[in-house]
């Protein structure tokens, strides 16, 4: 296979192999620590969880990545990012092993949130500087390869890392405290695993000529919002719509997520840890559905193009979303999940491509800060909503019936769009 050789290539270079180690140790980590707050906020027996609670808990996890994430590159400019990755999982491992004392105490639940926000924003910090190093370690000719592999592994390791904490979970007494620690465990070892790199490898080069902080943060501010307007052009209207057609399908899913672990949680099973499992199964299920997205849009959307490939999607999830999610039962739902996660995924792989074809290359990376900011709001947002919408067990017709329409919204406005 030629992804298999791909990689195999890159492991030659020693730099990437340790700098993928590294990232994989610290995004297996990401994936345990985030379903421990997940199954700490939802499944606790004492917990009687409301959707309110499941949405702040989404905020905490995705709100740092929305408001850190576009300036995270002008601190990485100035710090050591061999040492970012070494203080930052340090700092993981000691926060995360902090929250499990707060999940074993009677502390009140904005303290152990404020644990979990901070974990989540360093995050923010690893994640762009493991990207920001990638050139560092392996040559010009094989960077693109690098770029493509490199987050697809680290993705695979976090979901690796969230089967994980399911285990974790379901087998060992004080289960929520335990996969925290099992998390900061592997924080550590992340920490350890920067270590087999030198401090100047991964740079940045020290004799750069640099602004002075306030006045780069300033200008990043200004960059994205000349990114905004970039967009706003007629000529590239295709992506904005894209964009805005993605959004809306990211906050169908997460409010969907949202119903689904109300379901798990009080409608769907009668113990906790039955209510865990059948919520695994379906995100497992989701991510067979965006496995198959992977596979799937080259090929249709080279043959329809990206834009009618997005109305193909948004179509069928307004048209099986209902007929899936409306019995409210374990089989329809996990089968809806499959369908959400392929044509989720599937619409964005499409609005990626429109993007990256239609704005200019000085733009592109300005313009896929504000892309990540506009997903990740939406998907909190959607949280929000759905917590004002859910009854206590997650059975809600207005809410299914609502995202259905939201989806055939963005098919018929982007199939409009096409016609033009």
């Amino acid at each position: 296979m030629a992804v298999v050789r791909d990689l195999h290539v890159l492991l030659r270079f020693q730099g990437f192999r340790r700098l993928l180690g590294a990232r994989l140790l610290s995004q297996g980590a990401d994936g345990v620590y985030q379903i421990a707050l997940a199954s700490y906020v939802v499944f606790s027996p004492e917990k009687q969880t409301s959707a309110a609670a499941v949405a702040s808990a989404m905020a905490v996890l995705l709100l740092p990545y929305s408001l850190v994430g576009p300036f995270a590159g002008v601190l990485l400019d100035r710090w050591r990012r061999r040492q970012v990755l070494l203080y930052g999982s340090l700092l993981r491992a000691l926060l995360a092993s902090a929250t499990a004392l707060l999940i074993l105490s009677p502390v009140p639940d904005w303290l152990f949130y404020v644990f979990a926000l901070c974990v989540t924003a360093v995050n923010r910090f690893v994640l762009a500087g493991l990207s920001a190093a990638l050139p560092r370690v392996v040559d010009a000719e094989r960077l693109v390869i690098a770029n493509s592999l490199s987050p697809t592994a680290g993705t695979l390791a976090a979901t690796a890392g969230g089967g994980l904490a399911f285990t974790v979970r379901l087998v060992a007494a004080d289960g929520d405290a335990a996969v925290v620690l099992v998390g900061a465990v592997l924080y550590l070892c992340a920490a350890l695993a920067s270590l087999s790199m030198a401090r100047e490898l991964l740079g940045p080069d020290q004799n750069l000529t640099r602004v002075r902080l306030g006045t780069a943060l300033t200008g990043t501010a200004r960059d994205l919002a000349a990114g905004v307007r970039h967009l706003a052009a007629p000529q590239r209207r295709e992506a904005a719509w894209a964009l805005v057609a993605m959004a809306l399908m990211r906050f169908c899913y997460g409010a969907l997520l949202v119903m689904l672990l109300m379901l798990c949680r009080y409608a769907l099973t009668t113990t906790t840890d039955d209510g865990l499992a059948l919520l695994g199964l379906a995100l497992g299920v989701s991510g067979a559905g965006f496995f198959a997205a992977a596979a799937v849009t080259p090929w249709t959307a080279g043959r329809l193009g990206p834009g009618r490939w997005i109305v193909v999607c948004a179509g069928a999830a307004a048209l099986l979303e209902p007929a899936l999610g409306l019995p409210f039962a374990a089989a329809p739902l996990l089968a809806a999940a499959f369908v959400l996660g392929l044509t989720t995924q599937g619409a964005k792989i499409a609005t990626d491509t429109i993007v990256q074809s239609s704005v200019e290359d000085g733009f592109r990376g300005r313009i896929f800060s504000v892309y990540d900011v506009l997903f990740n709001v939406a998907f909190v947002g959607a949280a929000a909503i759905a917590a004002l919408m859910l009854p206590p067990d997650g059975r809600s017709v207005p809410l299914v019936i609502t995202i259905a329409v939201i989806y055939a919204a963005v098919a018929v406005t982007m199939g409009r769009f096409g016609r033009q």
